[in-house]
């Protein structure tokens, strides 16, 4: 190539280079992520799309990065259906690895578990 010849991706005044850049960044972010799964494949799509005018010398180009992330890993969690009260109310308790009123690590007392109110659909 001479000194005038450029890569396409050079072409736009930057601009190219600079999308892919920019989309590479959210994948590096997505990651480092701690709610994603590290081993998970991520990818950056880069899309040409040119478009010649009716006399074939002018040709549009549209560039566009797609980044695909690794989802967020599920947030799970577990419920003790403890019963009906006398308004026909389901209960449950949200099941965790606590005991209301122990001291946690950080020397604070442990809430009691969670509870919802479930209203019976008839």
């Amino acid at each position: 190539m001479n000194e005038s010849s450029k890569s396409i991706l050079q072409m736009s005044r930057g601009a190219i280079i600079e999308r892919v850049d920019l989309e590479m960044s959210k994948i590096i972010e997505n990651i480092m992520d701690p709610n994603t799964k590290a081993t998970e494949k991520r990818k950056l799509t880069l899309t040409l799309t040119l478009t010649p005018d009716d006399n074939r010398q002018t040709v549009s180009i549209s560039t566009t990065a797609k980044p695909t992330l690794a989802t967020t890993s599920p947030v799970v969690t577990a419920l003790y259906i403890a019963g009906t009260d006398e308004t026909g109310q389901v209960t449950a308790v949200e099941m965790t690895p606590n005991i209301p009123g122990q001291v946690d690590v950080y020397g604070g007392e442990q809430e009691p578990a969670a509870t919802l109110k479930l209203i019976k659909c008839s």
